[in-house]
């Protein structure tokens, strides 16, 4: 089969697009590691799929159901694999470059101020494009699976990296996607971490987890005159190892470190409800919006568009 694909990357985090708009392509696991494959493939954190969702709701996945039922106008569907050929609930960073993918084909037009709601595994997720070029994207609802015990004690699991002499406190944060984040306390301890291997996670996941190692960069004056915060962060992601960015990854980053602020102050407004992160790949802002959802935003950029043979 030939087959057409773009490459793309949001802060370095990259992805092979297949734009699958009849829903008739079945990835196997080891096609997906084979197109991710840095040196026998194309090479990417991950692969995704633009299929049509009722298409994707044929081929027996509930969630596609669910999406349009709940959001009719949600005609595409993001199925997102990791680079190991597992699937995965959805991606940050994805979601961003999907959008940009879309347009491109000409499936969705953003330049006017329109929205794209498009479906995922953890449900729907609505992208806009600002001025600057940046996609905007409604993750949707975060948690804290540990809950107001965990907020109040700021942390709720452990984590133990190579080279580290004993595990370290961590935060679980959920945002569709699991999600442990641990507090460093020096830019040059993160810059120094063994990523290698997988972190060790206690109590260990049942689905796995991403780890995010972070170091909180204080408080600056925001484009608009009000305090934004910033973070520094270094991921691991489940399925792939380290990444140069993660989406979901720094609105968890962000939402753990406010966390930590917001139970140091008389009155959790006082703390940002922006925050940016840096990456390796470059920079995220995210954005704590009403109803208990969070937003990310950032670049999203279409490298080059080849064919292959499956």
């Amino acid at each position: 089969m030939t087959l057409r694909f773009t490459k793309g990357h949001g802060t370095e985090n990259d992805f092979v697009l297949l734009a699958d708009t009849r829903g008739d392509l079945e990835l196997t696991p080891d096609q997906v590691r084979r197109l991710a494959d840095r040196r026998a493939g194309i090479g990417a954190d991950g692969v995704i799929r633009l299929a049509p969702t009722a298409a994707v709701a044929r081929s027996g996945e509930q969630v596609a159901d669910d999406v349009l039922a709940t959001e009719p106008q949600a005609i595409w569907f993001m199925d997102y694999r990791n680079g190991d050929g597992s699937v995965a609930e959805m991606c940050g960073n994805g979601v961003r470059v999907f959008a940009a993918f879309a347009e491109s084909l000409g499936l969705v037009d953003l330049s006017a101020g329109g929205e794209l709601a498009l479906g995922t595994r953890a449900g729907v997720r609505r992208v806009r494009k600002e001025p600057d070029g940046w996609y905007a994207v409604d993750m949707g609802p975060w948690s804290l699976p540990g809950g107001t015990d965990a907020a109040a004690s700021g942390f709720d699991s452990a984590v133990l990296v190579a080279g580290w002499p004993a595990p370290r406190p961590a935060l679980g944060v959920d945002l569709g996607n699991p999600h442990t984040v641990v507090a460093l306390s020096r830019p040059e301890e993160l810059e120094e971490l063994d990523l290698t291997r997988a972190p060790a996670v206690e109590p260990v996941p049942v689905d796995g987890t991403n780890v995010e190692l972070v170091v909180p960069l204080g408080e600056e004056e925001g484009p608009d005159g009000r305090p934004v915060g910033r973070v520094r962060m270094r991921v691991h992601e489940r399925g792939v190892g380290e990444t140069r960015s993660c989406g979901t990854g720094a609105c968890a980053a962000a939402l753990a470190v406010r966390t930590w602020a917001a139970a140091g102050v008389d009155d959790p407004h006082d703390v940002p409800s922006t925050w940016y992160v840096e990456v390796p790949g470059g920079e995220v802002r995210v954005r704590l919006l009403h109803g208990g959802h969070v937003e990310l935003a950032g670049p999203a950029e279409l490298v080059f568009d080849g064919e292959l043979d499956l």
